[in-house]
């Protein structure tokens, strides 16, 4: 297999309905995996996609459809989990409530997706898992205390599942990225009281000054699922248009 040469290769992708999850789906099946989407709603999703409903913070519901899934692709070799929740607040604004339907989702729904599928990852020649973790797991974002805590454990996951599993053939790798224009920022958008402004706020604040395309992170994404990154594991791969890295002076200033 070559990096852009996924033939022969099956891969689950959750909350690959939408956004970055189903440009990975996409891409992937476009450089010849087979590919199914796990989503609360896969109703959208059309061939080469195969599709199946699963509810990351169902036990059962997972394990049914990774199973499934599984079975009918001839195996598992590559898990993307996407599957997760936004949330907007500071550490006073977010009941426990919502805490906990967060990290259930961001956090568990990650676990339960992993330990479905590591069975089949372990039998596989070169299994991968690539998590979506995201730039507020290791810089500080105004308003997202919630999501921020949430991804900081994705972040920290992935490194430990690295360790568990690279000695059983099995690489863990995370992607980061900055803010993508995705349906989820749209939504953001759409409840800002000047939707253009707020736009305009939040390319601004990544380096490139535009937002992070998903098509973007998606080709991240199939990197660290290739072979062109055997050996890459226990990393975390910034999308982030240099929001993590970069500290530019203000344009009259340079």
């Amino acid at each position: 297999m070559t990096y852009a040469d996924f033939a022969g290769r099956t891969a689950l992708v959750t909350g690959g309905a939408s956004g970055i999850g189903r440009a990975t789906a996409e891409l992937l099946a476009a450089r010849g995996a087979r590919v199914t989407v796990l989503d609360l709603d896969p109703s959208t999703v059309t061939g080469p996609l195969h599709a199946r409903r699963a509810d990351v913070t169902d036990d059962a519901s997972v394990r049914t459809a990774v199973t499934a899934a599984a079975e009918e692709m001839g195996g598992l070799d590559i898990l993307v989990n996407n599957a997760g929740i936004g949330a907007q607040g500071t550490v006073e604004d977010n009941d426990d409530a919502q805490w906990q339907r967060v990290l259930d989702v961001n956090v568990l729904g990650i676990v339960r997706t992993s330990r479905a599928a590591l069975p089949y990852l372990r039998a596989s020649t070169g299994g991968v898992i690539v998590n979506t973790c995201s730039i507020a797991a290791t810089a500080g974002l105004p308003q997202r205390a919630l999501y921020s805590a949430s991804k900081g454990a994705v972040l920290s996951l992935t490194l430990a599942m690295a360790a568990d599993h690279v000695r059983e053939g099995v690489r863990v790798n995370c992607v980061n990225p900055g803010t993508v224009d995705t349906p989820w920022v749209g939504r953001l958008l759409d409840a800002a009281p000047d939707p253009a402004a707020e736009r305009a706020a939040l390319a601004a604040r990544q380096p490139t000054g535009r937002l992070v395309t998903a098509a973007e992170v998606a080709t991240a994404i199939c990197y660290l699922a290739s072979s062109a990154a055997g050996a890459t594991t226990g990393t975390a791969l910034a999308v982030d248009g240099g929001m993590q890295g970069l500290r530019l002076r203000p344009e009259a200033d340079a």
